[in-house]
């Protein structure tokens, strides 16, 4: 039963925000309000460390780090324990500014001390998104969910030069050809990569030829 091959499917093209499309839906919580520190912490740690739903929303207090080396511990797909760096954007001021009840156990949780949900989540990264339409108009053409900001971080990654291998294993990732799929997405890399071989075509070819071929016939 294991030799015999997965069921071929078409592969639909990841989608994902460009950063001001991200800074925009950043910005638009209130972070004059507790509910607006949370949400802003939230979606900064999304889309900075590219976890899960489920694995944002199963954090606890005591598996943030914030001093040397910070960062986030979660347990993945298969109980798979792994680590997300935090940049100092993700670890400051939010967490370390009331966005945590004290008597709450979840890092981010509701009003009643309470795990979010899958739900609550999708519904408060729609209302902002709502509110980031206005500062950012491209926002209003994209469906814009939790895993968007995971494919987000991993552009962001990509586009940094950080190597697929390094992507499946910061996003845990059971394969690096999962973490392929982010290369085909990526419509400046294929530009870049275009325009370099076109570069490199012309400075292969003698120079004869490129004389005959631009002189008139």
């Amino acid at each position: 039963m294991l030799a015999i091959p997965s069921k071929r499917h078409d592969k639909r093209q990841v989608h994902f925000l460009a950063r001001p499309e991200i800074e925009a839906v950043l910005a638009a919580p209130d972070r004059t309000t507790w509910l607006g520190r949370r949400d802003h912490t939230l979606l900064l740690v999304a889309a900075q460390t590219g976890l899960r739903l489920s694995e944002l929303t199963g954090l606890d207090r005591d598996v943030v780090h914030l001093g040397s080396g910070a960062h986030v511990r979660c347990v993945g797909k298969g109980r798979k324990e792994r680590t997300a760096p935090l940049t100092r954007s993700a670890r400051a001021p939010g967490m370390a500014q009331g966005t945590v009840a004290e008597g709450a156990t979840a890092l981010f949780h509701n009003v009643h001390e309470g795990r979010l949900s899958a739900d609550s989540v999708q519904s408060l990264l729609g209302k902002h998104v709502r509110v980031a339409h206005k500062s950012c108009p491209s926002l209003k053409a994209k469906s814009v969910s939790p895993h968007v900001l995971r494919h987000s971080a991993a552009m962001e990654l990509l586009q940094a030069g950080v190597n697929c291998s390094v992507i499946a294993l910061w996003l845990g990732h059971e394969s690096v050809e999962t973490a392929q799929t982010y290369l085909h997405a990526h419509l400046a890399l294929k530009e870049a990569a275009l325009r370099s071989s076109s570069r490199t075509s012309a400075a292969s070819e003698p120079a004869s030829s490129r004389t005959t071929a631009c002189s008139p016939s």
